[in-house]
């Protein structure tokens, strides 16, 4: 039979079988966006922390990490009850684990910053900016995995420019640290750096699998 046929065995056709027989008991993909928009208001307010005059203790971003953290458990706690996901599983759990790690990230570096004296430079700032602007990206993709595959799909495209926004930023200022005198004052930046660039690699992976999600739902 033709494969653009409407075969009856097709996924589309089975999963609605499959549905019907076994309804969604939790909406996931609320929960992800709900986690999602925290994670970007969390970010939003590292920004605001990078941009004071004087960096106070990040308490406030500790306390937002936290307050994230617990929708992150609320959200596997119901992955494990529920008989059946919009998409798969593992990917559910992925995406979550790794829109949490991007504040993680940020809060780390925050602390690390804070106990370290360390000051935003021209290289912190760019890469914190664009992973709140990154971060804006996987909201929207997230409002629309489901319902908009064309939506989500342009959302990632414009996510990935941030990510490589990040690596490049980071290849540059290691270089430049690198060539610099001040052993200590490399020691500590590059720890502040490289923070930022696994936010940035958390940001890359939750797009990754956002988009194996909206090709697993086509």
């Amino acid at each position: 039979m033709n494969e653009n046929t409407n075969d009856p065995k097709k996924p589309g056709r089975m999963r609605g079988m499959f549905g019907s027989l076994f309804p969604l008991k939790y909406d996931f993909e609320a929960m992800l966006v709900e986690q999602a928009e925290s994670t970007f208001s969390g970010m939003e307010a590292f920004l605001q922390w990078i941009n004071e005059d004087t960096l106070t203790p990040p308490d406030e971003l500790i306390r937002i990490g936290s307050e994230v953290d617990l929708l992150r458990y609320k959200l596997e706690a119901k992955l494990i009850e529920a008989f059946s996901t919009p998409f798969n599983r593992q990917d559910i759990y992925t995406l979550s684990r790794n829109i949490d790690y991007i504040l993680n990230y940020a809060v780390e570096t925050a602390r690390e910053m804070h106990a370290f004296g360390v000051s935003p430079d021209e290289p912190i700032r760019e890469m914190s900016l664009s992973l709140l602007y990154g971060t804006r990206h996987v909201v929207e993709g997230t409002q629309y995995l489901g319902t908009d595959k064309a939506r989500v799909e342009d959302s990632i495209r414009k996510g990935r420019k941030h990510v490589h926004a990040i690596e490049d930023m980071y290849i540059t200022c290691m270089t430049d640290l690198f060539r610099t005198g001040d052993a200590m004052n490399a020691m500590k930046k590059r720890e502040i750096y490289y923070h930022l660039r696994d936010a940035g690699k958390a940001l890359r992976i939750t797009l990754y699998i956002m988009h194996k999600a909206v090709v697993g739902l086509a």
